[in-house]
This record gives structure tokens, sequence and C-alpha cells, in this order.
């Protein structure tokens, strides 16, 4: 056990210290953010049309995490044959929530954007854990001053809905306002099924926009590598993660379950191609509600999607930097 490293310092099992994400430090100066990947919450869910809850997602999405810190050795795959996140080279930060007013979604939004670039401007990877999924419109708003961006978005839900009694900037609208900025190129929708909340002149638009949707009866007719081959190569993706584009048999713990979604390793296969085919900026995941699941498996499924999407993307960061 030497080699591992466990024979100095403490043990820091998953259920002792303070449960930040994967136990990684907290900053709480936004003006002194010293690390690779900086997480945030978005505790905002006054965005959502039916159950609430999702303002506790980044605490559950947080304690979750505590069991995938990897220790003192980072995190060996033996499938890859690859230690992914190895200690003293992948640093991580979590800097705490952006502040939430309850009610005021245009200053709730306005803070989280403003935390977004605070990650950005000290060349941190932003991962910000939400909050309902309108979080996604300030978060990549902060993404302005940057290189163009193609999103790739995994849900349920198609949210490329324009305006219903005023309303704009709710858990339906985030992607259509990303389309609506410049530095957004395109996007590729997946999971997308069943009635949606989105009509069909919305799917419409989305598609003039440049939107490739697929189901998720789509992506298991393409398999993976025909899925990978309809996402633009060699560009900067964005990734928001919906925690209902997953079937609710894995994934109960989100306001707007939707029966026939994703498992795992159907996600998990397409973001480590992507992470080899392109580069990953940042990551949102949102819509995780753990008072529907007493179980604490979605959490459980959003900290291990997380920590492996990492793992890939800085794994191949290092290879490509050679």
């Amino acid at each position: 056990m030497a080699g591992h490293g466990y024979k100095g310092g403490r043990l820091n099992l998953p259920f002792v210290g303070h449960s930040t994400f994967a136990k990684a430090p907290p900053v709480t100066d936004w003006d002194a953010i010293d690390a690779d990947i900086a997480v945030m919450g978005a505790p905002f869910d006054c965005g959502t049309q039916y159950r609430a809850g999702a303002r506790f997602g980044p605490r559950g999405i947080r304690e979750a995490s505590t069991l995938f810190s990897f220790g003192h050795a980072g995190a060996y795959d033996f499938e890859d044959d690859i230690v992914y996140l190895p200690a003293g080279e992948v640093t991580i930060a979590d800097i705490g929530d952006a502040d939430i007013i309850h009610t005021d979604t245009v200053q709730s939004h306005a803070n989280i954007e403003y935390g977004v670039r605070k990650m950005l401007a000290a060349g941190a990877f932003p991962v910000v854990l939400g909050g309902d999924h309108s979080v996604h419109a300030p978060i990549i708003k902060a993404f302005d001053d940057q290189e163009p961006v193609h999103i790739v978005h995994i849900d349920a839900h198609l949210d490329f809905v324009d305006e219903r009694h005023g309303v704009r900037y709710g858990h339906g609208n985030p992607l259509r306002r990303a389309s609506e900025m410049s530095h957004v190129t395109g996007m590729t929708q997946m999971g997308i099924r069943n009635v949606s909340s989105s009509n069909r002149a919305d799917y419409d638009d989305a598609r003039a926009a440049g939107a490739d949707i697929l189901s998720v009866r789509d992506v298991r007719r393409l398999g993976t590598q025909g899925v990978l081959a309809r996402v633009p190569s060699g560009v900067r993706y964005y990734c928001t993660i919906d925690i209902d584009g997953f079937d609710p048999s894995i994934a109960p713990g989100t306001g707007t379950p939707s029966h026939g979604g994703f498992l795992y390793y159907e996600v998990l296969e397409i973001m480590q191609g992507l992470s080899k085919q392109g580069e990953f900026v940042g990551i949102d995941l949102v819509e995780v509600a753990p008072d529907y699941d007493h179980s604490g498996i979605t959490t459980m499924l959003a900290a291990q999607l997380l920590m492996n999407m990492l793992g890939f993307i800085f794994h191949e960061r290092k290879r490509k930097a050679g």
C-alpha cells in the first residue's frame, strides 16, 4: 500500500471531513482561484414548471462526490489501463455557491454568470452544479468573451421554448437563449423524447439555428461511433447535462422524469469519444432534486458521471500536449 501514499496523512474516508465536491479544498475568495478545475453550485430552481427541489442539487451532488474523491492515488480504470485525475497533476477547487435571491431570476442569474466569469478569468475549467436548467443561460453567456463553442446537450426535453406568458428564462428556455448568442456555433441535442416542453415550431427553429436533434432511439440506432461522426470535431465543446436525460430507473431524483432515457454507459462512451475529438471547456449538470430519491442513486450518478468526464477531459489534454 505504500506505493499509493496511504501511509502519509489522513485516510480521509468519504464520510469524514467537509462535504466539498470530491473533497476538494474550498475557495471562498473568487479572486484567488488557483486550480485546474473550479466547481460552483447554482442552487436556483425558480424556473421550474412542475416539481421544484433542484435547489438542493448542489448539496446532494457534493455529498455523493465524496465517494469518488479517490484518496491519494487518482482513479485507476482497468478497462482503459489509465489512472485518471492523478493526485498532484489535476487540481480541483470548490468555490461554493452563487448567491441566489428567491423569486429574483434576473439577479440570481447575474450572480451565477459572475461566478463563471471568475472561474474563466482564473483559467480554471468551470463545472456548475444546478439548480434547474434555466441556470444554463447565464452560464453560457459568461463564455461570450471566449472562443466559440459547440453545445453538447443531454436531456429528455429540447428546452427551446422562446417565450410563454412573458417567461423567457425558465427551465424550458435555456437552449433557445444559448442559440441567440454569437459565440455558440451550433448544438447537438441528445436524449430528446416523448412529449416535450417544446412544440413543433420550436423544433423547426432549433434545426434552423443549427441544432442536430437525436432521440434516445436515434442514439442507439447510430451507436457511439455513429453519434460521434455527427458532432463537429476539432472544436470546443460546452456540455450541459439535464439528469432527466437518463432513465428514471437510474435517475428518479428529478422534477420532470421521462421514461425511455439513457443508461450510464451510453452517455459515458459518447463523452469519452468527444473528449478525444474536440476540447471540452465547461460542464453544467442540472435538475438533480434529491428529495425525490431517498436511495441517493441520482446524486451518485451525477457525481460519478462528472468525475469520469473530468478524468477523460484532463487525460486527453495531457495526451494532446505531449
